[in-house]
């Protein structure tokens, strides 16, 4: 580690999923702190760097052993000792339940603990008869622990804010940060682009997929060369493809790519559409990192009004919001935006503007560490406070 900076862990389960690129660009943009990302395990997805990773299960048995102790107990003593040998400032967790696992490193290395809800785990609480993780339903059952614990908690939207203070949060513990993308790597090409419909996503019911291709089929109909392209994977890909098959002209499933591979494709398709809806878990889409990708693109959005995508989309002048499951309203918008070369120039400028105005990775990421840095003050000032008060507590008497 380089002793210039001090350390900030970064948190997660699993390091890192291949849709967790925001993670990873967040914390690889840090300037001021150097980012150590520790876990549970690695996971088959994005590349970390390894002297920089630091995980309880190495693949062995007593690797095993001790995930189960830490997911039971919090207990992870190796993990504890190699942990501190960073002289790590603090912890910064993603996800509320990854925050709730974090919680006894952060009580036994005695550092503050920030906690960043990106969507679902601030959204999805209505799971009684709903298949759900977990790590999800445990953070559901104590979440007053972390209420009680983090210093700071961070909503990446207004909307993901809201739900939080509707959770018992408090209203000084949550701030509102908008994590940002790369705007040098997800930057413009220039010329015209081609016939194609953009999804990026994984294939759950909460992505809005189905309402997507019901829209694509009504609208080959008059724009036969218009495709729908779909980045992605998950349990309703087979599902999907099948509808798709039954009513496209022209599709392509793709799978998951690489984050250079959804530039690629961003930079030639005409129109991004990603319809998120509300399922009956009450997950909602928190915000949406991929239409900041596509906007920094100079790619208009077509979308479903519905959580926290209207403070990523600008209705009507970065892209168009239907009404949530109202997929003709969505045909409606493809198929303008589609015929419209000059109203698809217009928003897609209009979005990149708003991007470098608001959303630039850089930027956000300065403003993350300033946070980091009142977070570590006002942590290092309760313990001097605490340790005063501790020894001044009993004075012995003066004869």
């Amino acid at each position: 580690m380089n002793p210039g900076r001090p350390t900030a862990i970064i948190y997660c389960d699993h390091l890192l999923y291949a849709s967790e690129t925001f993670i990873r660009g967040q914390a690889s943009t840090l300037k001021r702190y150097v980012p150590a990302y520790a876990g549970l395990r690695r996971v088959r997805g994005l590349e970390l760097p390894g002297e920089q990773t630091h995980v309880i299960h190495r693949g062995d048995t007593f690797g095993r052993v001790w995930e189960l102790a830490f997911k039971l107990w919090g207990v992870a003593p190796g993990f504890v000792k190699e942990l501190r040998s960073l002289q790590p400032q603090l912890i910064h967790a993603h996800f509320g339940a990854d925050g709730l696992r974090a919680l006894p490193l952060a009580k036994k290395l005695h550092l503050p603990l920030i906690v960043s809800f990106h969507g679902s785990d601030a959204t999805a609480t209505q799971v009684k008869n709903v298949a759900v993780p977990y790590g999800h339903r445990r953070y559901l059952a104590n979440k007053s622990r972390l209420q009680q614990y983090a210093s700071q908690v961070i909503a990446v939207s207004e909307f993901v804010k809201s739900k939080l203070l509707m959770q018992g949060y408090a209203e000084e513990q949550v701030k509102v940060h908008y994590i940002g993308v790369d705007t040098k790597m997800f930057s413009p090409k220039t010329g015209e682009s081609e016939p194609i419909v953009l999804f990026v996503g994984r294939l759950v019911e909460r992505k809005g997929v189905g309402y997507l291709i019901r829209a694509m089929a009504a609208i080959q109909n008059e724009l036969p060369n218009l495709e729908l392209v779909v980045i992605g994977d998950g349990p309703l890909r087979s599902e999907l493809e099948a509808l798709a098959n039954a009513s496209l002209r022209k599709y392509r499933f793709l799978g998951a790519q690489t984050p250079e591979a959804v530039r690629n494709w961003m930079s030639v398709a005409r129109i991004f559409a990603a319809p998120s809806v509300k399922v009956k878990s009450g997950e909602e889409e928190g915000f949406g990192i991929v239409f900041i990708e596509a906007q920094a693109m100079e790619k208009p959005v077509v979308s479903f009004d519905s959580g926290g995508i209207g403070e990523a989309v600008e209705h009507g002048v970065t892209g168009f919001l239907a009404q949530e499951r109202d997929w003709h309203g969505l045909a409606e918008y493809i198929a303008l935006l589609a015929r419209d070369l000059d109203l698809r120039r217009k928003m897609g400028l209009a979005g990149r503007a708003r991007v470098l105005r608001l959303f630039d990775l850089e930027t956000q990421t300065e403003l993350l560490e300033e946070m980091y840095s009142e977070v570590v003050t006002r942590s290092k000032a309760r313990e001097e406070q605490t340790s005063h008060a501790s020894h001044g507590a009993f004075k012995w008497p003066r004869y």
